[in-house]
């Protein structure tokens, strides 16, 4: 064999062929990082349903009662004097504008004497009238009780035990009782002097149905939440707590947060698990 041929062999035999370093296949996404979308996905759409569904219900329930006092009170007034007789739309709460200024005239007109007296006409007229002053007069102590600026109804939250000991169901305090049931009750007590008032019980999730009865005011545990705060406990059945109403968002900024952060963490492991890649290139 010639000898420039055979030392060209020599050298082929001990330098191998430099080759191109061959790039890794990039691998498919962790499951960490698409847990991690599905739960960023999660958190909005429920934090735009948090956000979303309240304003929704509290627009409906407006506008329908909006439309339901128009249905009552555009009827009544002549329509020369309702603005939609000389537009080309109507105009939403022109009814409800009227019933309130109507509503306050006629307790500016019943502060004085001479609209008392008008009143105590009327008054005398509906309990001659069979029947109806019985509704008039329940339905007057009613709204006497319920929205006047002293009363005691329905102010104060308790815990009584019900309906076996050792259970506890949240009540409403409403007045005390009448001298006739304290002394029937005294007395079925054998003397004993007891302070009792009266409670209402609702029944869950409708607090407007329930157990009125009373009770020694030494057996109620009053809970210094308010009514509202109680009413939403019952209704939905011990899920929404009496909390800061702060909480709720700070929970949701919470949840945000985190998912961002979850985000940042997975954006950086995948940039320094590319980096290797890119430096052998």
């Amino acid at each position: 064999m010639d000898p420039s041929v055979r030392s060209s062999v020599a050298r082929g035999a001990c330098v191998a062929p430099t080759l191109s370093p061959i790039p890794d296949a990039p691998e498919p996404a962790s499951s960490k990082t698409r847990v991690s979308a599905r739960g960023r996905l999660r958190t909005y759409f429920l934090t735009g349903v948090i956000v979303a569904g309240p304003l929704a219900i509290t627009i409906y329930i407006t506008w329908w009662f909006i439309a339901l006092i128009d249905g009552w009170v555009k009827p009544l007034v002549p329509v020369s004097y309702l603005p939609d007789h000389y537009l080309p739309f109507s105009i939403p709460g022109i009814g409800l504008v009227i019933a309130f200024v109507a509503v306050t005239l006629l307790g500016f007109l019943t502060a004085n004497l001479v609209g008392r007296s008008v009143v105590e006409f009327g008054e005398v007229l509906l309990a001659r009238t069979p029947v109806i002053s019985g509704l008039y007069r329940g339905l007057r102590q009613i709204f006497e009780t319920l929205f006047s600026a002293n009363g005691t109804s329905f102010r104060t939250v308790g815990l009584v035990e019900f309906p076996v000991k050792g259970t506890w169901s949240v009540v409403f305090l409403s007045a005390p009782a009448a001298n006739e049931v304290q002394g029937a009750l005294h007395a079925k007590e054998g003397g004993e002097a007891k302070d009792y008032v009266g409670v209402f019980l609702p029944c869950a999730p409708n607090p407007t149905t329930g157990f009125f009865f009373y009770l020694p005011r030494a057996d109620i545990v009053e809970v210094g939440i308010s009514v509202d705060d109680a009413a939403k406990l019952v209704m939905s059945a011990g899920v929404i707590q009496p909390e800061d109403p702060r909480a709720g968002l700070q929970a949701m900024a919470a949840s945000l947060r985190q998912a961002q952060m979850q985000e940042g963490e997975a954006a950086e492991t995948e940039k320094a698990r590319r980096e290797p890649a890119r430096q052998d290139l």
